[in-house]
């Protein structure tokens, strides 16, 4: 069932979707290399706890193998739903963190992709190309538009464009009072195809794009998406309210991106800021 929001739900989500913009401002303080993804998580859940929310994805999943974390760390190919872990960050790495808050009944719901020192130009440039996918697909978020808009802007931006590879097997969606709700947003598709848009619609828009195939794997822990040639894979996501004229960002780069700046003055360029022309 797609939801149309009230503007009292509306602004539930935009408070919840900002405080995952504040969590994801504060890893930016936070990395470097030399730390460990668990250490990351830890910081996290501290801080969502202590603003009055709920991490949306520790316990999230099938009973038998619920996600242990309260954030999805995915380091260099692994695309989406990485485990925090031990893993010692180092020059070079990218990591994606995707966080969910939940407060008040509904879900605030999106991802950045963090460069760790000096990263190669071929994955900067996959990284700043996804961003500007992103948003040309927000941009067709609009009232009367249908979801096959927003997967072709992303499509024809990465892989047609580019020559990137867009993953398939893993899609956008509705975001609310349930963290998954329809409609299915792909980062492909055709335009006019898929479900009408309407203005009060709230969608996690979320490009998965590969340096190399569209191609995945998926390791034992039943979570971790890796790319089957084992390239870098960049992954970004905003919470978008559909509007009349296009979309609107509930969450907000623009603060992690600032305190990503900081950062990297602090860490003499530990974290290199990707920025979208």
């Amino acid at each position: 069932m797609i939801h149309i929001r009230n503007k009292e739900e509306i602004e539930i989500i935009r408070n919840n979707a900002l405080m995952v913009t504040a969590t994801l401002t504060e890893v930016a303080k936070f990395l470097k290399p030399g730390i460990t993804t668990k250490s990351i998580d830890e910081m996290a859940e501290t801080f969502i706890r202590d603003n009055g929310g709920v991490p949306t994805f520790k316990g999230y999943g099938p009973r038998n193998n619920p996600f242990p974390a309260s954030l999805c760390i995915s380091v260099n190919e692994a695309i989406v739903h990485g485990f925090p872990s031990d893993y010692v960050l180092k020059d070079g790495d990218i990591i994606s963190v995707d966080c969910g808050f939940y407060r008040d009944g509904y879900h605030g719901d999106h991802a950045y992709t963090f460069a760790i020192g000096s990263v190669n130009q071929e994955t900067l440039d996959l990284m700043r190309v996804t961003k500007e996918a992103l948003m040309l697909g927000i941009e067709q978020a609009r009232h009367g538009n249908r979801v096959g808009d927003i997967a072709y802007a992303i499509e024809e931006h990465t892989a047609i464009k580019h020559g990137y590879g867009v993953v398939r097997e893993l899609v956008g969606h509705g975001v609310g009072k349930d963290l998954h709700e329809d409609p299915q947003v792909p980062n492909y598709g055709r335009r006019g195809s898929g479900k009408r848009l309407k203005a009060g619609m709230v969608l996690a828009i979320e490009p998965m794009i590969n340096l190399g195939t569209r191609e995945i794997a998926t390791l034992d822990d039943g979570w971790t998406i890796l790319t089957a040639d084992g390239k870098n894979s960049v992954h970004y996501e905003h919470t978008t309210l559909v509007g009349k004229e296009r979309g609107e960002n509930l969450s907000d780069f623009a603060l992690i991106e600032d305190a990503e700046r900081n950062n990297s003055e602090l860490n003499t360029g530990h974290l290199k800021k990707v920025i979208v022309s």
